[in-house]
């Protein structure tokens, strides 16, 4: 595909297989991008990956309602599909997979994917049901697209973590690749959510990351996680964010606090500003 076509759009899970299927008779790789659309250079940045990597490239749009809270804001996430297919065409994507609600949950479905342990804590707890909502429809992406890797940000790292969890656990050919989370160039990560920030807000914002980036070099220098986690909180709270769900220093696969940096770390928040709620990561 050249930078100046149009992306081509399926609607189906017939019309998705019958285009990989003539990719694989000629011999083409497949990556696929799952998104939930609103797209931003985090996101094209995924793509670009994806093509870097394999012949052909598939993004998918779908606002998945298993994976929002009762109080949460599905009906109020931003939807902008022909901005989303414009970007999706300047970054020489393939194919867009934009499902209606009743092609992915049909009348009568009845199966959730769910996982245990690396979900307990953090946005597990923060938001129950919220991972068997990404397991379930990553799964089924997974299967209904068949790519040989599919990508996906850093920025949401449980997420991340779980999805590679789940691939491995169940089976599935499809090689996860986690990649590097996009920032404005004040630090803040790239997000959908972000244009729920007022002016005001937007500019504390940035405190989220100058946070965890502090508290990850804390723990490297062997400073006590324990202190410097209390700390953190205190700076975000003076910073002018409403309330911290999560500060933490975890390790990096299983994701379970640590007491000292005594293995491949990870940091990870979750904060809430105004009405919109923050989260990022950094690698400690």
């Amino acid at each position: 595909m050249t930078m100046a076509e149009t992306t081509r759009i399926a609607r189906s899970v017939a019309e998705l297989r019958a285009c990989v299927s003539a990719w694989r008779r000629a011999g083409e790789t497949v990556g696929v991008v799952p998104t939930m659309g609103a797209l931003h250079r985090g996101h094209i940045s995924l793509v670009e990956a994806a093509r870097a990597a394999c012949r052909r490239t598939i993004a998918t749009i779908f606002v998945n309602p298993k994976q929002f809270g009762p109080r949460e804001d599905f009906s109020r996430y931003p939807r902008q599909e022909e901005a989303d297919r414009a970007l999706l065409s300047a970054a020489g994507c393939d194919l867009l997979f934009a499902p209606p609600l009743g092609e992915m949950y049909p009348e009568g479905f009845a199966t959730t994917v769910s996982l245990a342990g690396i979900t307990d804590r953090w946005e597990g707890e923060a938001r129950p049901g919220h991972f068997a909502g990404v397991a379930t429809v990553v799964t089924k992406l997974l299967l209904q697209a068949m790519a040989d890797k599919a990508f996906f940000g850093e920025k949401d790292y449980q997420q991340l973590r779980c999805v590679k969890r789940m691939v491995r656990d169940l089976d599935i050919p499809c090689e996860i690749v986690g990649c590097p989370t996009v920032r404005e160039a004040d630090g803040l990560a790239m997000s959908s959510r972000n244009v729920y920030l007022t002016p005001a807000e937007r500019r504390v914002a940035p405190a989220l990351h100058r946070t965890i980036t502090a508290l990850a070099a804390a723990a490297r220098a062997g400073r006590s996680i324990a202190a410097e986690t209390d700390a953190g909180r205190s700076a975000l709270l003076a910073a002018g964010f409403a309330g911290v769900d999560y500060l933490a220093v975890v390790d990096a696969e299983t994701l379970a606090p640590l007491a000292a940096l005594d293995r491949p770390g990870r940091v990870l928040a979750a904060a809430r500003l105004g009405a919109v709620r923050l989260i990022d990561n950094v690698a400690a």
